[in-house]
């Protein structure tokens, strides 16, 4: 996976009033989870830009005064209204012990069906998955070469090694639908023979 650093520093005190301070100089109040106990710390809104305004998910080096906490970003609160984030929180990881994230999905090729006039449709953008950090992928690559029309590409047709999905395997990622110019074209060539 990919990795990125974010320098933070620990916080003084926790609480609204502190919160609200630190959102007004541009810094974010973060908590890191996960580790012997909790890490309250607060960081630049610059610092986050690299991995919030992406599909990918990335191992976050977190450098909070000095020592480096390996960590996922967890979830992050937004302000409602503004494009503002309020807060964030990050999972301490461990190599030997799995974590849950949601993968971007990259669809790859150009399916059989599509050159006869089909349309294909993504169903799916992104998969929950549960894994060791060293065996997840930075994306779930769907090859839909072999598509003809009126097929799908299901979860189950995935094989992601030392990867658990944790999605059901009948749900559809991508489909060639049938067009109208599609199915005019299969009717012209049957009503030729």
């Amino acid at each position: 996976m990919k990795s990125l650093e974010i320098n933070g520093n620990l916080r003084e005190a926790t609480g609204k009033k502190d919160s609200k301070k630190l959102r007004d100089q541009e810094l974010i109040p973060c908590v890191l989870y996960g580790g012997e106990k909790n890490i309250h710390f607060y960081a630049s809104v610059p610092e986050f830009r690299p991995l919030i305004y992406t599909p990918d998910v990335y191992v976050v080096n977190l450098n909070i005064d000095g020592k480096v906490y390996p960590s996922i970003l967890q979830d992050a609160q937004w302000h409602p209204v503004e494009e503002q984030m309020l807060h964030a929180d990050f999972l301490q990881i461990e190599e030997n012990k799995p974590v849950k994230v949601e993968l971007p999905v990259t669809i790859e090729g150009t399916a059989k069906g599509i050159k006869v006039g089909g349309k294909m449709k993504v169903n799916v953008r992104k998969l929950k998955v549960k894994g060791l950090v060293k065996n997840l992928p930075d994306t779930i690559v769907v090859n839909v070469t072999e598509l003809d029309l009126g097929q799908s590409f299901k979860v189950g047709d995935l094989n992601l090694e030392g990867v658990q999905i944790l999605a059901a395997k009948s749900n559809v990622i991508a489909t060639i639908n049938i067009t109208r110019a599609a199915k005019a074209a299969q009717t012209g060539k049957e009503g030729k023979k």
